[in-house]
């Protein structure tokens, strides 16, 4: 089965990952609770973003683009073309990919299980948004 991608569709998906990010991890949001369940100071956070942080934002757009693109692929192959088939498709992944492997963070780094529901929380939601983006412009 050949599947078509439209990266008009990929590009869109993956700059609304890049907007969720920035949303979620807010101060608005999650971004102080994140915080400190990872233990950062708003100090060490001011040192961060004085230093640039232009690399790491490029690298997480190319991850973004990778994400959709293979998505994309899931999206396909389901054959899903409205938002709720996409955003089933993005559940799905998410639930298979996403939720069991960062679980290790709980289990293996000792890390709060409240960082684990952030994080995972943040894919889980931007992986259904990317899946109704690509589903209905498949």
């Amino acid at each position: 089965m050949a599947v078509s991608v439209n990266y008009l569709a990929v590009l869109v998906a993956a700059v609304a990952s890049m907007a969720l990010g920035f949303a979620w991890y807010s101060q608005a949001l999650f971004g102080k609770a994140w915080m400190k369940a990872m233990k950062i100071s708003k100090k060490d956070m001011a040192k961060s973003k004085k230093k640039g942080c232009a690399g790491q934002m490029t690298i997480a757009f190319i991850a973004a683009l990778v994400m959709a693109y293979v998505l994309s692929y899931f999206i396909g192959y389901a054959g899903a073309s409205t938002i709720a088939a996409g955003a089933q498709v993005g559940f799905w992944v998410w639930l298979g990919f996403i939720a069991t492997v960062q679980i290790g963070i709980v289990l293996w780094d000792k890390k709060p299980m409240k960082l684990f529901i952030i994080n995972t929380g943040h894919y889980l939601v931007n992986l259904v948004v990317m899946g109704a983006i690509l589903a209905v412009w498949a």
